[in-house]
């Protein structure tokens, strides 16, 4: 499985960097980069402006074990919608991928990245829908309960996506989840032809996800330093709030026409400290360098619509749960807290802002 994964892999990056050659470097005439002198944040802060858009990918393998995680708390595997997470995961890249072809300069090693991902991802769902709508239905179909071996397995899914939302997934310590296996369940008692399939499935997921995951771990850290923590940005004012309770916020520089640089946590908790900021009537003029527009994402009713059609790139149903869809929208910058203020209602979740 893994020389299946990194042959398609490979086949994935050549395709990129054909894709990049052909689409030359002449995609900038939409959107211009922001003046240099302009720009507040240090070089060091600011990230390219395309990649608002192309995080989704990237968050979107946190998205779908979470719902694999919620879904498997009550439901078996066997039931769970692999082929749909496939189809909507390279359905969104297709989405952003429009919206930044004609306006920003052909990002090749961020494509490179969601190829693989999406290349090694759609292998994985793949095989895992195949085995469990066979072995492991037919398994399922012999226990009249869930086994300890299928707790664990949904234990250990929940603190898989509460690591990944803040740490790349191959730092997940998956040698001590397949230790877990042995360790923490007994080795007998009801239901042993479903015990003992969990166990060898199970078995076989940590180990090559444990290999894996330490091949691109040794990869990364080659070819890339290590990731900013922290995201700049840069606001008309002062937070009016005790920042002494807010130990993640730091303030960076105060100007004199009264502009702030802050340095807010990157990844999931910039989603967080945004809506703080804007809850308390804080607006932003740029964010990791730029000061064009940011794609946020939010959790509705299947039942509602925005307002403005133009701001939406995409909308996905969630596929465990139809009563509700994903709605991708693209906001500029400057309209940033007044658009996390209006959203900001009971039945609507903000699900992310990508901060590049």
């Amino acid at each position: 499985m893994k020389l299946l994964l990194l042959t398609i892999a490979s086949v994935s990056i050549s395709i990129v960097i054909i894709m990049s050659s052909s689409s030359g470097s002449s995609k900038l005439n939409t959107v211009p980069s922001p003046d240099p002198a302009t720009i507040i944040s240090p070089p060091e802060h600011r990230r390219p402006a395309d990649q608002t858009f192309l995080t989704f990918p990237e968050w979107f393998l946190v998205y779908s074990p979470e719902e694999f995680a919620t879904f498997t708390k009550t439901t078996t595997p066997d039931q769970f919608p692999f082929f749909g997470h496939t189809r909507q995961f390279w359905q969104a890249y297709r989405s952003v991928y429009r919206i930044i072809k004609d306006k920003y300069a052909f990002n090749t090693g961020y494509h490179v990245m969601i190829m693989v991902i999406g290349t090694s991802t759609t292998v994985e769902y793949v095989l895992r829908s195949c085995y469990e709508n066979t072995i492991g239905r037919l398994s399922a179909l012999t226990s009249n309960r869930f086994t300890e071996e299928d707790h664990y397995a949904a234990k250990v899914a929940r603190e898989y996506v509460d690591f990944i939302k803040v740490t790349p997934w191959y730092e997940f310590d998956f040698v001590s989840a397949l230790k877990g296996v042995w360790k923490s369940n007994p080795a007998s008692g009801k239901n042993m032809i479903r015990k003992w399939e969990r166990r060898y499935i199970l078995t076989s997921e940590y180990a090559i996800k444990a290999a894996y995951g330490w091949i691109i771990r040794k990869m990364t850290k080659a070819s890339y330093e290590e990731p900013l923590l922290v995201t700049s940005v840069v606001t008309n004012q002062l937070p009016p709030i005790d920042l002494t309770k807010y130990s993640q916020i730091k303030i960076v520089n105060q100007l004199p026409d009264q502009r702030v640089q802050l340095l807010l946590p990157r990844y999931d908790a910039f989603k967080d400290h945004t809506l703080l900021l804007a809850r308390a009537g804080v607006n932003f003029s740029e964010i990791a360098g730029n000061t064009d527009v940011i794609m946020m994402t939010l959790i509705v009713p299947s039942t509602w619509k925005e307002s403005d059609a133009d701001k939406v790139v995409f909308i996905q149903p969630i596929l465990t749960n139809p009563s509700h869809k994903r709605v991708a929208l693209v906001v500029p910058i400057k309209d940033l807290s007044e658009t996390l203020r209006k959203y900001s209602q009971p039945d609507l979740i903000l699900e992310h802002v990508y901060d590049f």
